[in-house]
């Protein structure tokens, strides 16, 4: 399985909302919170060009916000 990783923020219901989902489908995640880590922030910034979280990497795919159907499919749940 690919390596997913989810930039994300403490009060972004929209975060939770996506490792809820990870969790439900027994996705293994890194999860980074960029509010206290400002290098994953700018990393973040770089690999789509804004702050909107959630940013969701799976592999070489990124996807920006919690878009579930995407996430089924890349990950085949």
């Amino acid at each position: 399985m690919e390596t997913v990783t989810i930039y994300s923020t403490p009060t972004c219901h929209f975060c939770h909302a996506a490792k809820e989902f990870f969790k439900e489908n027994n996705v293994a995640f890194e999860d980074i919170n960029v509010a206290e880590d400002a290098a994953k922030r700018q990393e973040m910034v770089e690999l789509t060009g804004q702050l909107g979280v959630p940013v969701i990497r799976i592999g070489d795919d990124v996807i920006v916000g919690f878009d579930e159907a995407k996430l089924r499919e890349l990950l085949k749940v």
